[in-house]
C-alpha cells in the first residue's frame, strides 16, 4: 500500500473513531439532560451559560493552533455567516432540542436527528458540495443508504409513543381539568415538531458552515465564535421573551446548576470542535451520517438508566439506520479512492504529454 494511501486510510479511521466518540458522549449528554430539566431550570438559561463556557474552553487551544490562518480583515459577508451560524446552530437549535428532549423522551430526541443527513444530502447535493451522478454506482448507494437512515429514523420517531399510567376509568380527568392521556399525547407532539425543526436547522448549518470553513480555515476559531455569539444572542432571546435572564425555579443548589452547565460546555465543546474539524476534512454528509450511532447507545441507556422499555419494532429500525450508515460510508470511500485514482491517471497523462512535447517549437 502505498504511503499517502496508507495515510488517507490511518485518518480515516481516527475521524470515524472520533465521530463514534462524539455520539456516545452525546448519547449520555442526552439521557442526563432529560432528569436534570425537570429539575426546573430554564432551557434557555442552560443554553446561554453552557454556550459561553464552551467559547472559553475552545478559545485557547484556537489561539495556540489556529492564529497564524486568521484572516487580516473580517468581510461584512463572513460576520454575517459567523451571526447566522451562532443563531442557528447554537440558539435556536439547542433551544428546539432542549425542549423536545422535555416534551418526549431522549430516545426519540436522539432518533430524530437521524432525518439530518438526508436533508443535508440534499441540500449539498443542490448547492454542489455532494457529488451526485445517477451514472456511478457510488451515488446510487449514497442516495439508497440515506433513505435506509431516513427510514430508520422515521419508523424509530413513530413506534416510540409517550407512556402514561393505565387510566383508572375512561374519564379520569388532569387535576387541572384535562385529560391526561390525551395532554400526555399533546406534549409529546409539540415535542417532536421541535425536534423535527431542530434538525432542519442544525442541517441548513452544517451546510453553511462547509461553505465558511472554505473561506475561514480555523475550526476551532469558528466554534469559539460562533458559541460567544449564540450564548449573548441566547441571552437576548431570553431578555425579550421573558424580561430577565431566568435560571428558573429549580429544586437544587445553584453551584449545582453551575456545575451542571460547566459539565455540559466541556462535554459540548469537545464535540462541536472535533465535528467542525471533520466537516472540514470529510464534508457535512459524512459527519452527519453517524446521527444512528448516538440513537442506538442513547436507546440503551435510557433502557438502563431511565427504565425505557426498548421495543423490537425500535430495534428493526437501528438495524436499517446502521446499514444505511455502512451503505454510505462504504460508497463515499470508494467514491474518494476513485476519484483520487482518475485525478492521478490525469496528471500522469499530463506529464507524459508535456515530456513528449519538443523543446522548441
Amino acid at each position: 500500500m502505498p504511503g499517502s494511501r496508507r495515510k488517507a486510510v490511518v485518518e480515516d479511521g481516527l475521524v470515524i473513531l472520533g465521530l463514534v466518540t462524539v455520539q456516545l458522549v452525546g448519547a449520555a449528554y442526552m439521557v442526563f439532560l432529560g432528569p436534570v430539566l425537570s429539575l426546573g431550570i430554564k432551557p434557555l438559561f442552560l443554553v446561554t451559560f453552557g454556550s459561553f463556557v464552551t467559547a472559553t474552553l475552545v478559545f485557547p487551544f484556537a489561539v495556540a493552533f489556529e492564529r497564524e490562518k486568521w484572516p487580516s480583515r473580517l468581510s461584512p459577508m463572513l460576520m454575517a455567516r459567523f451571526l447566522l451560524l451562532a443563531l442557528g446552530g447554537v440558539t435556536t437549535f439547542q433551544a428546539l432540542l432542549l425542549l423536545g428532549v422535555k416534551k418526549t423522551s431522549p430516545s426519540i430526541a436522539s432518533a430524530m436527528p437521524n432525518l439530518a443527513p438526508g436533508i443535508i444530502f440534499i441540500i449539498a447535493a443542490c448547492l454542489r458540495f455532494e457529488k451526485v451522478d445517477m451514472m456511478y454506482w457510488y451515488s446510487r448507494a449514497k442516495i439508497l443508504g440515506t433513505l435506509l437512515c431516513l427510514g430508520g429514523a422515521v419508523a424509530m420517531s413513530l413506534l416510540q409513543s409517550p407512556s402514561v399510567p393505565p387510566p383508572e376509568s375512561p374519564q379520569r380527568l388532569h387535576p387541572f381539568g384535562e385529560n391526561l392521556l390525551e395532554n400526555t399525547y399533546k406534549d409529546w407532539f409539540i415535542g417532536c415538531l421541535c425536534l423535527f425543526g431542530a434538525v432542519l436547522v442544525i442541517s441548513c448549518t452544517m451546510v453553511l458552515q462547509a461553505a465558511t470553513m472554505m473561506q475561514f480555515e480555523a475550526p476551532l476559531t469558528l466554534c469559539s465564535i460562533t458559541s460567544l455569539l449564540g450564548a449573548f444572542l441566547t441571552a437576548a432571546v431570553q431578555f425579550v421573551v421573558e424580561g430577565r435572564i431566568n435560571i428558573g425555579n429549580p429544586v437544587i443548589k445553584l453551584e449545582s446548576i453551575v456545575a451542571i452547565a460547566i459539565l455540559g460546555g466541556m462535554t459540548t465543546a469537545a464535540c462541536i470542535a472535533f465535528q467542525t474539524w471533520a466537516v472540514k476534512r470529510k464534508g457535512p454528509v459524512f459527519v452527519s451520517m453517524f446521527s444512528p450511532v448516538q440513537t442506538v447507545c442513547s436507546g440503551i441507556l435510557s433502557a438502563i438508566v431511565l427504565h425505557q422499555m426498548i421495543k423490537v419494532e425500535s430495534l428493526m429500525a437501528m438495524f436499517f439506520m446502521f446499514s444505511g450508515l455502512y451503505m454510505v460510508l462504504w460508497a463515499k470511500g470508494k467514491e474518494d479512492f476513485l476519484l483520487t485514482e482518475v485525478a492521478s491517471t490525469a496528471i500522469s497523462t499530463q506529464l507524459d504529454a508535456d515530456i513528449e512535447k519538443p523543446l522548441l517549437s
